[in-house]
């Protein structure tokens, strides 16, 4: 019997392998990292600095299962850190004039916006038949240039209490005095997070979009409207963007027009390294964590190690070569092959 329930848990593992091989391996490399950082610095496993690393995580892993899901329709967009802030600016300016709002307006408006803005680069994809990545470097620029020009650089701090206060979902007082806390941010990240893996893994539109990401010609010949998937994928990607420039004005406590600047290619590199083809038509949600973490894990282990911040860009760029290196590669296959075809060749030997 045992040996029974050995061979049906292998048989387990394997499957998972089989089919989850990135995220068996990210998950590994992720936990070696932190056992590894764990010796290097005393100041890392400490709940203070976990609570703070998931605290500044969670607005990277909003914009990252956004962009998980325009990988999947096969786009590839640029543009979300910078509609962000333009999210961020447009928002704070309408509910000042308004008189101050709410958290449900700050949503609401914030999600209305970035799918706006999300739309823009769908039609753009789709009408005018433009590669998402000219179109998104375009928009990048272009939302940049016009923030920059309206706002002159400026700053906005006078904000709504509402939006400004300091949320904590759990905290603990720790040895010395100090608080180890979790904020606002992380509920929502968990909400997008849940909401984006519903979309890609129990919907028909998920389906379709992993059909379109993979083979846009096939999709459009069984009937997926390739239309319909454009605009799903980027207004998904913009709505996700809308709510992450709205929580880091709550977690950074104020507006400032360059401040999302330069997160794309971070968020990018996570992306892909959890697994997410650059081609289209694979990603999971899962790996996307798990990415971000790995990510955000390095940059905070650099950090307390005092090395500089310039080594986490060079980290970022290999990360992102490697990733268009190997996105085709199906490591699956490769650990577990087909062991007839094996065992056909070592006959003929």
């Amino acid at each position: 019997m045992s040996d029974v329930s050995a061979h049906s848990t292998l048989l387990w593992w394997k499957e998972i392998y089989r089919h989850q091989a990135t995220e068996v391996w990210l998950g590994f490399v992720l936990l070696l990292a932190c056992v590894g950082l764990s010796f290097s610095t005393e100041q890392f496993f400490t709940l203070t600095n976990l609570f703070d690393l998931l605290n500044a995580s969670s607005i990277n892993l909003i914009f990252a299962v956004g962009l998980l899901v325009v990988l999947i329709a096969g786009g590839i967009d640029i543009s979300f850190a910078v509609g962000a802030s333009v999210v961020q600016y447009l928002v704070a300016t309408t509910i000042i004039d308004l008189g101050g709002g709410s958290w449900a307006m700050g949503v609401t408006l914030s999600a209305l916006v970035g799918i706006a803005l999300g739309a823009i680069n769908a039609a753009l994809i789709h009408h005018f038949r433009i590669i998402s990545i000219v179109v998104t470097i375009a928009t990048f620029n272009a939302f940049f240039g016009l923030l920059m020009f309206f706002t002159r650089g400026v700053s906005i701090y006078n904000l709504p209490d509402w939006w400004t206060d300091r949320v904590i979902i759990f905290e603990h007082e720790m040895p010395n005095g100090s608080w180890a806390e979790l904020t606002l941010p992380v509920v929502v990240m968990a909400i997008c997070v849940f909401a984006t893996w519903i979309l890609v893994r129990h919907t028909n539109i998920g389906r379709q979009l992993y059909a379109f990401g993979n083979n846009p010609e096939g999709a459009r010949r069984i009937g997926i409207n390739i239309g319909a998937m454009q605009y799903i994928a980027f207004g998904w990607m913009g709505m996700m963007a809308g709510i992450a420039g709205l929580m880091q004005v709550n977690y950074a406590q104020e507006v400032v027009p360059n401040a999302m600047y330069g997160r794309e290619l971070d968020v990018l590199a996570a992306v892909v390294l959890g697994g997410a083809r650059l081609g289209g038509g694979r990603g999971t949600v899962l790996g996307c964590i798990l990415g971000v973490m790995l990510v955000a894990v390095t940059q905070n282990g650099l950090n307390l190690l005092g090395v500089s911040p310039y080594a986490f860009k060079m980290v970022v760029g290999i990360v992102i070569l490697v990733a268009i290196s190997v996105s085709n590669i199906d490591w699956s296959s490769i650990s577990f092959g087909n062991r007839k075809d094996l065992a056909k060749g070592g006959a003929h030997e």
